[in-house]
Formats: C-alpha cells, structure tokens, sequence
C-alpha cells in the first residue's frame, strides 16, 4: 500500500536568522538537512481512534512547532495504514526504508506489528520510535540500539492498574486475554505482579482479535468466583468487553473489572455511565495542566473535536525529540547514532514534562492512576477521569537491570567500574 504523503515543511534557512550552532553542527553554512517520517499505525480498524488520523495531526503538530525554533530541517512526513497485521506493517516499514527514503517510523499501535517494523529498523539502521504498542518486549533481551518505546508498556500498566486492585483487596484474578503478544505479554507481566504480592490467578481465557462476542469469555469469568476481571486488550476489543460486562451485571455480581490497557478515546466511547468507578492507568490526559490543555484544545481544532490520547501525545512528544537529535547531529542518516543521540539529550516537551530515554530504549516519565468520573461528576463530553495518584517513572516502569537488555551490560561496560 503507497503511503499517503500529509506534510512536507520547510524548515528554517539563512533568510531567517538561522543561528551559528545550527551551521556548524550541519557543516556548512546554510544546508538543510532533509528529513522524511512515516506514522504507522491502525488507520481503519479497531485502533483507529487511539491513533489512526490523530497521530499524523500530532506528528503535524510537533513538526510546526520545531520550525518555530529555527532549526534548518526540511521534514516530511507519511502515513500508512499497517491492517493490525505484522506482514503489512514490516513490509511497508521496508519499503519506505529502501524506496521512499523514510528516516523514521513512529506510533505503531498492536506490539506484534510493533516487534515486527523494529526488527525491519535494526537490519536498516533506521529509527523506531513506538508510543502505540504495549509489549515491555521491545526494551527486553531483543532491545534495539534503534528503538526508543515511548508512552507505556505492558509493566507500567501492571504496576499501575494491578497494583492499585491487589491493594484495594483484589488478591484473586480471572483474564479475559486478547490472543495476540500485547494480550499476552500485559497477562505475564500483571501476573507476575499479582503473584508478587500474595495474590492468585485462578484462570485465563483468550478471545480472537477482534473479538465481537465477549459474552462467553465473561460468564467463564464470572464463574471463577475472582474478585477481579483483567481485560488484557485494547481499544474496540476494551469498549466491547466493557458494554458486555455491564449487561451481564458483573460490577453488581460483586467482581471489578480491571482495564489493563485504557484511552481516554475509549472511555468517551462508552461514556461515564457505562465507565464509572473504572481504575486505568494512563501517561497522559488532556486536562493534567496548563500545557497539557492549550496543546489538547489546539488538538481539537485540528482533529473534529476529538481529545489527543497518550498515543498521540506521544507521537508529538517522540518526534520533537527526535528532531532535537538529528539536530545535534546534522543527519538523520544513520539510526543508531540518532538513537544514541536521543538517549543522552535529556527529554523535555509540554506533555510529558522532563524526563530521560534509557540504554535500553525505555523512555521514562511518571504514569497516572485515574478512575473514571460517575456521570453526575463529569462537567463536559470530555471530563472524563480523576487522578487517585501520581506513579513516578522510576517506580512505574521495570527496573533497568531487569529486562535482560544486552544494551545495558554494553553501556555499563563502557563506562567503566566505579571508583
């Protein structure tokens, strides 16, 4: 499939003041550096609201606004649809690689076409920056030197939302898993959560994906007698699983439902009414600040309406970052060096504030712990969560010397031992 060509922008020149340091890092006075970005993401089917459209706005969005610095890049950027299928998405990253001249690829929400493009970016030396896939996989024993996982993963959310429940008294699990390697990996890892802090899974069913009848999945929950339900999917796959609970009354049965992967994007979809009391763990919402609002209305303008969720915060937030780098460097030529680029520049954006993108790839910020708004509460379409608690980064995402990165013994090493 032909990427759809969104944006190109002229970055910058000598007509406009462009600054000394930008002409010695390029190497000659007056270059621009061109730059091409692909947003590959679910454009049509159950992601689609999580990011789809909304993720080229913000790539669109975090573009203009570098220009405003006066940087010298010319930036292009594409989009493409990868079907949630890993096929697709690792044959249209190689194609804008080896014939569209694609620097970086961005987003890419479903983790198995997520593990499938960062594979396709290491064998090019490209750069991936993920905000739309949850499997902690891409920062563990097969980590990238060209990928930076951006947003969430799958132990933030464990720690975050099944922490919270095992807390609240929820010691006894039942999932309801998406057959796919997000589903699977975000089971492993709340699982391993649970088990840590005395609690027990009792069992675990897997849906197709997409899945379009939850009921036989639920009753099997209800049966368990688990004091939770883990929803282990996302997007259309949550809000269906989410109506169909409350058909079958599960909150009144006495069970809480535990979304491990929640966007604001899908609780505006079923409303309050239908969400309320829901705990979820997010990175981002729109109405955290001052900052997080003026970029979420500017957002709106742009996108019908609709409110940014993390994935597309991150997307604004990964490719500001980026540019930074290849700014650094004059090219954007090589991934790796990008990469490396990018984890010792340390992060700052109005969305997700100041923060450090480790050896592994992992980037790092606090996550948030909301529950959804009772309809009563909710003062607006989108008014949708209220914080319980703020998780700091170094607490929210797994410890770096626990992912098996080999990454990490490389970079240990080369600093050398301690004095």
């Amino acid at each position: 499939m032909r990427a759809r060509v969104l944006l190109t922008a002229l970055l910058a020149g000598p007509a406009l003041g462009l600054g000394p340091g930008v002409a010695a890092l390029a190497g000659t006075p007056g270059r621009v550096v061109p730059v091409k970005i692909g947003v590959l993401n679910d454009r049509s089917g159950v992601y689609a609201d999580i990011s789809g459209e909304g993720s080229v706005v913000a790539a669109r969005m975090a573009v203009e606004d570098f220009r405003a610095q006066n940087h010298g890049l010319s930036v292009e950027v594409v989009s493409g649809d990868h079907q949630n299928k890993p096929a697709v998405g690792a044959s249209l990253a190689r194609a804008w690689y080896d014939r569209e001249g694609v620097d970086a690829i961005f987003d890419v929400p479903t983790s198995s076409v997520a593990l499938a493009v960062h594979e396709v970016t290491r064998e090019k030396n490209k750069v991936f920056v993920d905000s739309g896939a949850g499997t902690a996989d891409l920062t563990g024993p097969d980590c990238s030197p060209n990928t930076v996982h951006w947003t969430f993963d799958t132990v933030a959310l464990a720690n975050g939302t099944g922490g919270a429940m095992v807390k609240r008294g929820g010691d006894t699990w039942f999932f309801v898993t998406a057959d796919y390697a997000f589903g699977e990996a975000v089971q492993r890892d709340t699982t391993a959560l649970i088990e840590r802090r005395g609690g027990r899974v009792l069992g675990a069913v897997k849906t197709p994906f997409p899945a379009f009848d939850f009921a036989p999945a639920l009753r099997q929950a209800q049966g368990s007698g688990a004091k939770v339900i883990g929803l282990a999917n996302a997007g259309g796959d949550t809000i269906g699983a989410v109506r169909e609970a409350a058909r079958l009354r599960v909150a009144e049965g006495g069970q809480a439902l535990a979304g491990l992967l929640i966007f604001s994007s899908d609780i505006h979809a079923l409303t309050p009414r239908v969400a309320q009391g829901l705990v979820l763990t997010e990175p981002f919402y729109w109405d955290l600040n001052d900052n997080t609002r003026a970029f979420s209305d500017r957002f709106a303008r742009l996108a019908g309406g609709k409110k940014p969720t993390a994935a597309q915060a991150g997307v604004y937030a990964g490719v500001l970052h980026y540019l930074k780098a290849v700014e650094a460097l004059g090219s954007a030529a090589d991934g790796d060096k990008v990469v490396a680029r990018m984890k010792e520049i340390p992060t700052d954006d109005p969305l997700f504030g100041k923060g450090t993108i480790r050896a592994d790839g992992r980037k790092i910020h606090d996550m948030y712990l909301f529950e959804v708004k009772k309809p009563a509460e909710s003062k607006g379409e989108w008014d949708l969560y209220r914080t319980l608690a703020t998780i700091p980064g170094r607490e929210a995402f797994r410890p770096l010397d626990q992912g098996g990165c080999p990454l990490v013994l490389k970079a240990a090493q080369a600093e050398g031992p301690r004095p």
